[in-house]
């Protein structure tokens, strides 16, 4: 019987996880070790074989390749940036929508849109804005905000591509907090009340360390998305002016699909993860080591 048992388990396991981690197989984790074999070659994407040549690829990358070093830094100031501002923001709107509003609903689901929005189609949505509905505006109002080259220069092409990337995002963490916020055991606050406390003190030493659970899942979400930004990024600057606003995902792309250095791509990529993995790691591990339990 008890083997019977097993077997009948070993069938289900096999039925209802087996499709999933065969997916996962063929799509994650082959491709991802192809990527390492091929970052060790000089594979131009289209000839059958492809050349050894080492961490040659790595040290090019390393030493040569002034538009990697470029993106690298532009993906890493506007990561940090952005990521500030979609926290702040989002936490800022779940403050607000956990009031008792009349039109918190409505208002949420406002917030939330730009969120299911595709990155291809908002950035072309805001080019129009930058380029056309901003200048008409300026023109109308002369005012010096409306009036600026937002797509022209480096300076304004990093904050259009910011205040996109908070447009879209922020709802989504606003959901995050809002269910945080809501879940803080409502005695803990009112005893705080009793005690004297004033909203800021409640917010500060309640409220946020009771959810900081929701901070964790939030700037670990937040890091992943503006270090692999690429459509919004493809479509609304498509890397310009001059490569100054070309984030790390647009030059990997560009280099494997456009220049055919698939191996030089690839071995780009590996660096890529590398860092996205070593970033979000450090995160998660300072943001847990300050969660509380209720």
């Amino acid at each position: 019987m008890p083997n019977k048992k097993r077997f009948s388990e070993s069938v289900q396991q096999l039925v209802f996880v087996g499709p999933a981690t065969l997916f996962f197989l063929i799509i994650v984790v082959l491709p991802f070790f192809l990527c390492i074999y091929y970052g060790l070659t000089d594979w131009n994407g289209v000839e059958r074989n492809a050349r050894w040549v080492g961490l040659s690829n790595f040290q090019r990358i390393f030493t040569s390749d002034t538009g990697f070093m470029r993106s690298f830094w532009f993906t890493a100031r506007y990561t940090f940036v952005t990521v500030i501002l979609l926290n702040l923001i989002g936490f800022g709107l779940a403050l607000l929508l956990t009031q008792a509003l009349k039109l918190r609903n409505l208002m949420r689901t406002i917030f939330f849109i730009p969120n299911v929005i595709g990155g291809l189609l908002l950035g072309y949505i805001w080019q129009f804005i930058f380029v056309n509905g901003f200048v008409s505006i300026g023109n109308w109002t002369n005012i010096k905000f409306f009036q600026l080259p937002w797509l022209g220069t480096p300076a304004t092409g990093f904050w259009a591509l910011v205040i996109v990337t908070v447009w879209q995002y922020a709802g989504y963490l606003m959901i995050i907090y809002i269910a945080s916020i809501i879940s803080v055991p409502k005695e803990m606050i009112e005893a705080a009340k009793i005690d004297g406390a004033n909203r800021w003190q409640v917010l500060k030493n309640i409220t946020v360390p009771m959810i900081m659970p929701a901070f964790t899942v939030s700037l670990f979400l937040a890091i992943s998305w503006c270090f692999k930004v690429f459509d919004v990024n493809l479509s609304l600057t498509g890397g310009g002016p001059f490569k100054s606003t070309e984030s790390l995902a647009l030059n990997i792309f560009i280099e494997a699909f456009t220049n055919n250095r698939y191996g030089l791509g690839s071995a780009k990529a590996l660096i890529f993860f590398v860092v996205v993995a070593t970033v979000t790691i450090i995160q998660v591990s300072i943001t847990k080591k300050r969660e509380v339990e209720a």
